[in-house]
């Protein structure tokens, strides 16, 4: 009766207990309600924390919880918070447009230490909590990075947010090779998605033409859109959830084509 009923009911994750960083906007935001839908208790984990709480409040099964990825004081007042965790989504991150000539080092070493430090610290923060995850579950804890195709192809222009996602990748992998049975550890890799992230990106770099840079982003994915925020966290719903059992060290690419064009 357990498989009938879990078969009608797939990728449920009553029970569990998530943590969504930059959960209170764009992807993080849709992450959020969607862990929340399939039964997960979601911390919403934000440097926002109104954002957060006034997210939390419309979720109902969630807590606002102030995360500054970049400290270390924050990162751990947000552990002392938490009890047990089943799921970390490591989501916050921020973008820079500029080749290599043009990336000053100030904005390079911003982009590494929200992109890539802030990734190590929260994982190896909450690392015991997700380790003991079985004690509260059968299944193992589990990680979600979300990265992007910029971690895997070059794209113009994103010099330093191409170097940091790549680096995502890269400790993905290498966390699943480090913790192959206790812990499950996966990247999605985005195209472009119509975010906040993206809106903030065309106001500040493309003013003059934000309409027409935006035609642009839609036509080098060749569905000819912009990805959806919750099409992104259904996967990390799917990645989270016990019918992924067997999938860890994957890069997940969702995209609209462009890395398969």
């Amino acid at each position: 009766m357990e498989s009938i009923a879990k078969a009608d009911h797939p990728f449920r994750l009553e029970g569990r207990i998530a943590l969504v960083t930059g959960g209170a906007s764009g992807i993080g935001e849709a992450t959020a309600k969607e862990l929340s839908r399939a039964g997960a208790f979601v911390w919403i984990a934000d440097i926002n924390l109104s954002a957060a709480e006034a997210l939390a409040a419309s979720v109902g099964n969630a807590k606002a919880l102030h995360l500054d990825v970049t400290s270390s004081v924050s990162i751990a007042a947000a552990v002392a918070q938490v009890d047990t965790l089943d799921i970390l989504v490591n989501n916050a991150g921020i973008g820079h447009v500029g080749s290599i000539e043009n990336t000053e080092p100030a904005d390079f070493d911003r982009l590494i230490d929200v992109n890539v430090r802030g990734v190590y610290l929260v994982t190896r923060a909450f690392l015991p909590l997700l380790l003991a995850a079985h004690e509260h579950h059968e299944a193992v804890g589990t990680i979600v990075n979300i990265a992007s195709v910029a971690g895997l192809v070059g794209i113009k222009q994103r010099f330093a947010y191409c170097t940091t996602k790549g680096a995502v990748v890269a400790m993905t992998r290498q966390l699943a090779v480090e913790y192959p049975r206790a812990l499950r550890v996966n990247a999605i890799c985005p195209g472009t998605v119509e975010t906040p992230f993206v809106e903030g990106y065309l106001d500040k770099f493309h003013k003059e033409n934000k309409e027409e840079t935006r035609a642009e982003l839609r036509a080098r994915q060749p569905v000819g859109r912009l990805g959806r925020p919750d099409e992104i966290a259904s996967a990390v719903r799917y990645l989270a959830s016990d019918e992924a059992a067997f999938v860890s060290g994957t890069v997940f690419t969702i995209d609209g084509g462009w890395t398969a064009a």
